[in-house]
């Protein structure tokens, strides 16, 4: 039987990534994407035919997801992992210059929705005989950088999350893990239009350096391990933790 798993922010980057080791690997999966851009889900669609399907819809239309949740619940019955994956930068700014509804909107995106998607999903994450939940997290969760207050601490309610869903639910497994530093669209906005209007040059510095050493990660680095702890399973050793990629309990799923 098909392992179903669902993926957030399914169209771009990491999440792209996520669905090609997903969809490429031997074992028998279903895989669901979440993500807001059409063109780039019916590519996934096109390539990889009925292993793939798709939700076209912001993640924090909680209608929309609410309606897709009935209806995978519907047709599959059971969810084995779902990967959070969904997430935005924007604002960086300084709390001296915080607009407080742009960091509700960031927290709505990288925190609330997954909440909401987590706890529509959990009667049938329970159903499954695995039942994963897989967020990805960020080295900014536990260490602070200029102008991205709002993003580090989405991120570090997210580990937290992770740790709250290990305690109440023991049928299901959680995880919460960076995944380095990644040559994505995120990391362009960093360096050409978020970072130099709003950052330090120190700060702003570390992640220009990354680039012109070409020591940015590739997506596929993070992504097979995200994918292979949906695959596989959370073991119990790190079930409501937050770990790097790079971290040993990690390495037989790199």
């Amino acid at each position: 039987m098909s392992k179903v798993i669902l993926v957030t922010g399914a169209s771009k980057g990491i999440g792209r990534a996520i669905v090609d080791v997903l969809c490429n690997s031997e074992q028998d999966v279903k895989v669901l994407g979440i993500a807001r851009s059409v063109d780039d889900l019916e590519a996934l669609k096109t390539k990889y035919q009925e292993k793939f399907d798709y939700l076209c819809a912001d993640i924090t239309d909680t209608v929309a997801i609410s309606n897709y949740v009935k209806k995978i619940h519907k047709e599959y019955g059971s969810v084995d992992a779902v990967i959070a994956n969904a997430g935005v930068l924007a604002p960086v700014q300084s709390v001296a210059r915080a607009d407080i509804m742009q960091w509700k909107q960031l927290f709505d995106v990288n925190f609330f929705s997954i909440v909401s998607l987590v706890s529509e999903l959990l009667p049938s994450l329970k159903k499954s005989n695995q039942g994963d939940v897989i967020l990805v997290s960020s080295g900014a969760s536990a260490k602070p950088y200029y102008a991205w207050g709002a993003y580090g601490a989405s991120k570090a309610a997210l580990n937290h999350f992770a740790q709250t869903v290990a305690l109440e639910e023991p049928q299901i497994k959680t995880v919460a893990v960076a995944p380095g530093v990644v040559n994505t669209q995120m990391q362009d906005a960093i360096r050409d239009e978020l970072g130099p209007s709003n950052m330090t040059p120190e700060a702003l510095k570390r992640f220009t350096d990354l680039r012109e050493k070409n020591q940015l990660l590739e997506p596929e680095i993070p992504a097979t391990i995200y994918a292979n702890l949906a695959l596989h399973g959370i073991p119990t050793t790190i079930n409501g933790k937050y770990l790097r990629y790079s971290d040993e309990l990690l390495k037989n799923y790199r």
